[in-house]
């Protein structure tokens, strides 16, 4: 079963006359008008979606980066790597089935890769608990990251949630305590780092394995501190309010690359990831590639000092003389 967003109606019409064309031109004989106007209609519905999609809004980005088809880590596994065998277990408390990760090959290069999955349905989202992550999805993730680097490999994160999982269980557990733990832990990894927003990028849940010497953005993908909705509620007390937080936060890929928040972003096929896994995973494979062999170029001291820096440099502030005499 297909899924459209409010945005993509006039394509879906295209989409739905052009099929009814194509069924009257297999029922009949070969008639040049219906063949005329089968080309017309694959034409202009080309131009609308090209229209549509390069003058998206913030929100529509969103509703993007959480559409239901787009490809989820587990889908980049099976088709940007090969050979990718998970791992389990953060051994302390259980297995968070919400970060998956496992040693890997990024065309031929063993790896260790590491990402936050969602669910397809009810049962798969109960089982990967939406994507949010408990503490010991993140302390599952860090074990995974110090075998990388006792084997002197490199790690690859794929970042895809809403965010860590707030409940009174996650609180327990010091989920905070976790992922700041991630966060020191990260800065210090004497591996290359890679990281990847390739959906949804919410808060300290996705920060808790995004520390890296590059970070990437799928270009319908958003990085935030807070979702748009939780924003509009704190701002502007209703959530019906949340494409103009959207569009406040600046949290879509151009408007992250233009701060410096990111280092690249990869571009979808169009209409999005949803539509053609195969080429989006092409696409990331050739950014996870290029950027990794730009940073094993460097000597662990120098990787390690811009990581440092980069991060320190995030955030600015002006200063203003007082005005007392």
């Amino acid at each position: 079963m297909k899924h459209y967003l409010d945005f993509e109606k006039p394509i879906v019409e295209m989409q739905r006359k052009l099929e009814d064309l194509r069924r009257h031109r297999d029922n009949h004989d070969f008639n040049l008008s219906i063949e005329d106007e089968i080309r017309k209609m694959e034409g202009k519905m080309e131009e609308t979606r090209r229209e549509i999609f390069s003058n998206l809004t913030a929100w529509q980005r969103v509703q993007l980066a959480r559409h239901p088809k787009r490809p989820y880590s587990l889908d980049y596994l099976q088709r940007t790597f090969e050979d990718f065998a998970e791992l389990h277990g953060d051994r302390l408390f259980s297995d968070d089935r919400a970060v998956v990760g496992g040693f890997a090959r990024l065309q031929g290069q063993k790896v260790m890769v590491i990402g936050t999955q969602k669910g397809r349905d009810t049962k798969e989202n109960i089982l990967r608990n939406f994507g949010s992550a408990h503490p010991e999805g993140y302390r599952k993730a860090l074990r995974l990251m110090r075998l990388a680097a006792k084997f002197s490999l490199p790690i690859i994160t794929l970042i895809d949630t809403a965010g860590a999982y707030p409940g009174i269980g996650a609180e327990e557990r010091h989920i905070a305590e976790a992922i700041a733990v991630n966060l020191r832990e990260m800065v210090l990894l004497p591996v290359p780092i890679i990281a990847a927003v390739i959906g949804e990028g919410g808060s300290g849940g996705a920060l808790g394995i995004g520390v890296a010497d590059r970070v990437l953005i799928m270009e319908n993908a958003y990085y935030s501190v807070i979702s748009p909705e939780g924003c509009a509620a704190i701002l502007w007390k209703d959530r019906s309010a949340a494409p103009k937080a959207a569009e406040a936060l600046r949290i879509t890929a151009k408007e992250l690359h233009k701060l410096g928040l990111v280092d690249e972003v990869i571009p979808e096929p169009l209409g999005g990831a949803h539509n053609d896994h195969a080429a989006a995973a092409l696409t990331l494979k050739d950014h996870l590639r290029n950027h990794l062999a730009t940073v094993q170029h460097l000597s662990t001291t120098e990787r390690l000092r811009q990581r440092y820096a980069k991060f320190r440099a995030f955030g600015q502030f002006n200063e203003k003389a007082s005005l007392a005499a």
